[in-house]
């Protein structure tokens, strides 16, 4: 009897857990991909801009 309320438990506990870490992990991914396009477009634009200059 405790090995299925176990497994129930863990069924249903860990379940929406790890589908909540993996959905975190692919945001903090894609978001960190996103910071860093947009941190090497900034760094085109300032070198581009001071080559221009001179």
């Amino acid at each position: 009897m405790k090995q299925e309320n176990t497994s129930f438990c863990g069924k249903h506990v860990r379940d929406p857990c790890k589908s909540f870490g993996r959905r975190c992990s692919m945001l903090v991914k894609e978001q960190r991909a996103r910071f860093y396009i947009l941190r090497r477009c900034i760094t085109m634009l300032v070198c581009w801009h001071e080559r221009g200059d001179s």
